[in-house]
């Protein structure tokens, strides 16, 4: 089973465990949680925001989780990532993963996050003190994703 949300509102990470826990064959869940950093590169930030194409982006993260659970003996995966304008600290993705061991359900989110930073087709601009700019991707989310 699979959730995957792309959405502007914050979302509770008790609430999406509660679902997750409810299976008795789960045996670990993991999880990441990704935040809006303060600074990046160096230089200030104080908002980002995330643009998207929702039919392209919803397809993407399906693939995404579609692969990781040919993979990996998964029983539940959420992913949930946000769009807008964000503040330092506001969360932006989520990412839980659920199996009956704890190597599958490890695999299966690093995976998924490898994958969300260099195959999912968001944009992000963020706004500094000397003005705004689009972020580029990074090189070292590259080489992480291909080790896959």
């Amino acid at each position: 089973m699979s959730t995957i949300r792309v959405q502007t509102a914050d979302f509770n990470i008790e609430d999406e465990l509660a679902l997750v826990r409810s299976n008795p064959s789960v045996g670990a869940v993991t999880s990441f949680i990704g935040l809006v950093r303060d600074i990046n590169d160096g230089s200030g930030v104080t908002s980002l925001t995330l643009e998207h194409y929702p039919a392209m982006t919803e397809r993407a993260l399906a693939n995404i989780v579609h692969e990781a659970e040919t993979r990996w003996r998964i029983l539940h995966t959420t992913v949930i990532h946000r769009v807008g304008e964000l503040k330092p600290t506001d969360q932006i993705v989520l990412v839980l993963t659920a199996s009956a061991h704890r190597g599958d359900a490890f695999a299966a989110c690093e995976f998924m996050m490898d994958y969300l930073k260099t195959q999912a087709p968001f944009w992000k601009k963020e706004q500094t003190p000397s003005g705004s700019h689009w972020v580029d991707a990074r090189g070292s989310d590259d080489a992480a994703a291909e080790r896959w």
